[in-house]
């Protein structure tokens, strides 16, 4: 479904991903771990179109996308939850699942049920304006707002990050719904251990390199994984 070939990705003189290859096949969860700084976000605003890769090739449902529009990503089926959620603070819970279909032209009833039966939560707080919700409500409908678009491929960059424990959880079990009922996923997760737990395949990014790849089990009974990521 994606392929990632070789790409090279610079902040000005700031070399940040250097020659990356990886692939995300139909089905699958993927993650990238690592720690802050890997170039993870990174790798994911390439893919998204939101950055460009210097040299190198992105290619997503057989087209090479190494140099679209980030909004024509979206028609395609590609859906980036990034980093600090970036909801629309001031509108609504519905209106910001609303902007989640803008690419589709319409709102059908049928996807606003889908959506509220994953986050029952954003169903009760469906007339209150999103940034008077909590951190957690938060992450649920910026994830609920790119399944709004009917993502091929979900791309999620830190679900976790600055949620209590209990709601890490609970974000943890609905990427295992939201891949359940279809939905392909490339997840960037800092919690190594959460991400490895549900993940088909995995990488390990570090400065801007992929040093480890394997099975999400394989990586967690590595050593080198457990010394520098799960703490063991």
């Amino acid at each position: 479904m994606l392929k990632i070939d070789d790409i090279h990705v610079y902040y000005g003189a700031i070399h940040a991903v250097k020659g990356i290859s990886f692939e995300v096949h139909q089905g699958e969860i993927v993650a990238l771990i690592g720690a802050n700084g890997a170039g993870k976000s990174t790798v994911l605003k390439t893919v998204s179109g939101l950055m460009h890769p210097r040299t190198g090739t992105i290619t997503f449902m057989g087209q090479n996308i190494t140099h679209t529009d980030a909004y024509k990503l979206v028609r395609q089926g590609l859906a980036h939850v990034p980093e600090g959620r970036q909801i629309f603070l001031q509108m609504s819970v519905q209106e910001n699942l609303e902007m989640g279909a803008y690419t589709r032209g319409a709102v059908e009833k049928e996807d606003m049920d889908k959506v509220f039966t994953l986050f029952p939560r954003l169903k009760e707080r469906r007339r209150q304006v999103a940034g008077t919700l909590s951190g957690g409500e938060q992450q649920m409908l910026a994830m609920s707002r790119a399944l709004m678009s009917h993502p091929k491929l979900m791309m999620l960059d830190e679900p976790s990050m600055g949620l209590a424990p209990l709601l890490v959880d609970q974000i943890f079990s609905i990427i295992r719904e939201m891949h359940a009922a279809g939905t392909t996923i490339l997840l960037v997760e800092q919690n190594a251990s959460k991400a490895l737990k549900i993940a088909d395949r995995a990488y390990v990014l570090e400065t801007g390199k992929i040093t480890l790849s394997g099975t999400g089990t394989e990586l967690v009974q590595s050593d080198a994984v457990r010394k520098a990521y799960l703490g063991g």
